[in-house]
């Protein structure tokens, strides 16, 4: 696991400001999209137009709450909950309360245990950079790849990854090559900003010690380090100099490994808000708290690296965390799976490390704007189709023979074995198997979850789950 182990620290007061709201009586929503906003964040006009553009991007609705997201449950809940779920928040509204609360909000709108839409946090250091990152539109394609930890380069396109163990090692991935070994300087901070400014990758992709303020990409030797200074991401290579990241082109940033790098506290000084700044992220992923299972973190990139093409980065964060309650459910029945302060640890095992992860990592920036892996290998080809109208077959074949439904790539915490899903192109009341009940699906109103049927034997020639879907009234 890489991740450092510092003092977890307090979020009650996050908590009791999150939690202490206003009970609503308001009629539901309709909309598909809905963006929420505080009423002070609101009363703010740049900030107000962030919201108000982002809910014309997507013909949504624009709903206000006083204090927490958490007070529309009842607004969103029921046959008409959205789909897609935004968060126009300042920096000064976050914190790991807050984020916890949107997972409670997702997971809240129906009776079953599994989050009921996509959602994010769209923010910034200023409104201007919210307001960039719902301008984007145009899909993104991601085929340069960069990190600080090692990645499954034959699913990428190009990419390069600096080590975080060996000071000077370098792999680099050209298109149509293997990934191969390069030496680089003892320092990888210069080389890490070049890269960034110059190769403009498309998804970069970090592990190692870090906090709000800082990250070390050297996790086994003494390296440089990386600060927010007045929103921007610097260098600080260890001869003293500064390097300045200045990569505006639009990208992903994904934390998998960090601890609290996704964690936005009372500061416009922070790494997740100068990654979304002078680093282009458009949308993020990472921990609000010191991680420890890294189920939640690692495993997005299962689903979104290691299948490339497959899911956007929305839905492979979703699809993580479908796995992850749905895991949490086949085990220890007696560990409780009521809320938790975000960040505390209840007992030790599987179990345990799966609650305190449910509610700590965060997705920042428009859940609906798209960014997919360039197509690449895959292990097994798959496809939905609706043969009569409620009707479906989700059919599964294996193209790898007993590696079929094996851990593509293992570096990280917790990695592989996670259940195939597919997602339903729209919501139903009810799902109804007609076939494959031996491969024991999980059926719920929005998608389907296969358990993973491992590697003991020899696949069968092909999969296939069948089932009728009824229409929400």
């Amino acid at each position: 696991m890489r991740a450092c182990r510092r003092g977890r620290g307090c979020y009650a007061a996050d908590m009791i400001r999150t939690l202490a709201w206003l009970a609503l009586v308001v009629p539901a929503c309709a909309a598909d999209y809905v963006v929420v906003i505080s009423a002070a964040t609101s009363a703010d006009a740049p900030w107000r137009a962030v919201a108000d553009n982002l809910a014309k991007k997507h013909g949504g609705e624009v709903v206000e709450c006083k204090l927490s997201p958490l007070e529309l449950r009842e607004k969103l809940a029921g046959k008409h909950a959205p789909r897609w779920l935004a968060w126009v928040a300042r920096p000064q509204e976050l914190g790991p309360g807050p984020v916890a609360a949107m997972h409670r909000l997702a997971r809240g709108l129906d009776a079953d245990p599994y989050a009921d839409c996509r959602w994010g946090i769209v923010t910034g250091g200023s409104a201007a950079v919210a307001a960039r990152v719902v301008a984007e539109t145009p899909p993104l394609v991601v085929r340069e790849v960069g990190a600080s930890t090692s990645f499954a380069s034959e699913c990428v396109t190009s990419g390069r990854w600096f080590s975080e163990f060996k000071a000077g090692e370098i792999w680099l991935k050209e298109p149509g090559g293997k990934a191969h070994l390069v030496a680089g300087d003892a320092d990888s901070v210069p080389a890490i900003v070049r890269y960034l400014n110059e190769a403009k990758p498309d998804c970069f992709i970090t592990s190692g010690h870090a906090s709000e303020h800082d990250w070390q990409p050297g996790y086994g030797f003494r390296d440089g380090t990386f600060a927010a200074k007045l929103g921007t991401l610097t260098g600080l290579a260890l001869d003293g100099s500064t390097h300045p990241v200045n990569s505006p082109n639009p990208k992903i940033f994904l934390a998998v490994g960090n601890c609290r790098a996704g964690n936005i506290p009372a500061s416009d000084d922070c790494m997740m808000l100068a990654w979304i700044g002078s680093a282009g992220a458009r949308q993020s992923i990472g921990y609000t708290v010191n991680t420890w299972f890294g189920y939640a973190g690692w495993g997005v990139l299962d689903y979104f690296l290691d299948q490339p093409g497959r899911f956007t980065l929305a839905e492979a964060f979703l699809a993580n965390h479908h796995a992850l309650v749905w895991q949490l459910g086949q085990l220890d029945k007696a560990l409780p799976t009521k809320d938790v302060e975000p960040g505390t640890t209840i007992g030790s095992g599987q179990a345990a490390g799966l609650l305190h992860d449910r509610d700590v990592t965060v997705f920042y920036g428009d859940p609906k704007w798209e960014a997919r892996m360039a197509p690449g290998p895959l292990r097994w080809s798959e496809s939905l189709t609706e043969t009569k109208a409620g009707e479906f077959t989700w059919k599964i074949v294996p193209q790898a023979g007993r590696e079929t439904f094996a851990t593509v790539d293992s570096n990280g915490s917790t990695r592989g074995g996670r259940p195939l899903i597919v997602f339903l192109p729209r919501r139903f009341a009810a799902l109804e198997l007609v076939e494959g009940e031996r491969w024991k699906p999980v059926l719920a109103d929005d998608f389907v979850l296969l358990p993973n049927p491992g590697t003991a034997a020899d696949p069968p020639a092909e999969i296939v789950i069948r089932f009728r879907a009824r229409a929400a009234d």
